[in-house]
């Protein structure tokens, strides 16, 4: 147990070391100290720093996946499901800015490492999206001409963004539902004003 205490206790830590002094300047002692452990107990852990950064992601990205896959197996509607979502995904990153941060920025390096895990464990997360759309469109509810793995890639950007500014920034006086509602509503109708019923 006190084992999977202090690796937990690492991971948190390494987790605000990261989001704070950023992947490349922060150091092992750095973690250490945030964790409150030796220097050497981190190897005890882990390899290296990557290996950290892999493990905050596995873990983290991990209980997202699990968290969005509970919920959504509650809901058939497509739209509805898309909602669920960006409201669990925003309510993860507001109550977790150090988390945020770190996906907003170690995600997006060039790494082998980290682009492998991208490119594998992170796009089990965005496919969630992506097999929301594909319902959709068997429905007949979504436009099938748009391309499902496009169109979660903009559904995880705009979600994306949105974290981004509230960390950096005092714009928090929406609600994560209204968030989330506004983000849906412009994904699903776009910009143009409806169609007027005189006009039809």
């Amino acid at each position: 147990m006190k084992a999977v205490n202090k690796h937990a206790r690492i991971i948190t830590a390494a987790t605000k070391v990261f989001a704070k002094k950023g992947f490349f300047n922060a150091r092992i002692s750095d973690i250490a100290k945030e964790a409150k452990v030796a220097d050497g107990t981190i190897y005890l852990y882990f390899n290296n720093k990557y290996d950290i950064l892999i493990s905050v992601f596995e873990g983290e990205i991990g209980k997202l996946i699990a968290q969005a896959e509970k919920i959504l197996a509650k809901e058939n509607d497509p739209q509805k499901m898309l909602e669920l979502f960006a409201t669990n995904h925003l309510k993860a990153m507001k109550k977790n800015k150090n988390l945020a941060e770190v996906i907003q920025v170690e995600l997006r390096q060039t790494n082998k490492t980290v682009k492998d895990y991208r490119n594998t464990t992170f796009t089990q997360y965005t496919d969630i999206i992506g097999h929301i759309i594909r319902e959709g469109q068997k429905a007949g509810i979504f436009n099938d001409k748009i391309q499902p793995d496009l169109a979660k890639r903009a559904f995880f950007g705009a979600l994306d963004e949105i974290s981004r500014i509230w960390n950096i920034s005092l714009e928090t006086h929406y609600t994560v539902d209204e968030t989330a509602s506004q983000v849906l509503h412009l994904f699903l109708n776009g910009l143009l004003q409806p169609v007027r019923a005189e006009n039809i």
